[in-house]
């Protein structure tokens, strides 16, 4: 028996290809975003009297910077130096990936409040390949959050 589309759209996963990735309220196509999670760094602290006093050891939970890759194949239209500029000025920018549903509509997104660059890589250039060139960011983020829309 067959099911109807609404059954397939609530019991069925949603397909990873479809994402929109924007940064700084400017919308950008990439290939491939990876790496988004959120970590928790623990950390132990005993303080120096501790032979004296007993072992009082305290622990804090700290968010800590994750690295994030993103891939972005290069388009005749687009801004090729966006970046390039983002990782000379080396500062902190908001970013948003939300994943869409089959109509385009942003279902679940990812909101990195903090994002910097740490490198760009260019593609290998092969005359021997029909490759697309694909530039790669490196980016470490903080502060995570996931948000269903």
């Amino acid at each position: 028996m067959a099911q109807s589309t609404d059954t397939q759209r609530t019991s069925y996963p949603l397909a990873a290809y479809n994402f929109r990735v924007k940064v700084d309220e400017t919308s950008m196509s990439f290939t491939e975003v990876s790496g988004l999670a959120v970590e928790r760094q623990h950390v132990t602290y005993a303080h120096g009297l501790s032979f004296q006093e007993g072992h009082v050891i305290q622990t804090f939970n700290s968010k800590r910077f994750t690295p994030v890759t993103c891939k972005r194949g290069t388009v005749l239209g687009a801004d090729p130096l966006f970046l390039y500029r983002w990782l000379e000025k080396h500062d902190s920018r908001s970013m948003e990936v939300s994943l869409c549903d089959a109509t385009g509509a942003a279902v679940l997104a990812w909101k990195v409040a903090v994002a910097v660059p740490v490198s760009l890589k260019a593609p290998t250039f092969s005359a021997a390949t029909n490759d697309v060139v694909v530039d790669t960011l490196e980016l470490q983020v903080r502060e995570i959050s996931v948000v269903r829309l």
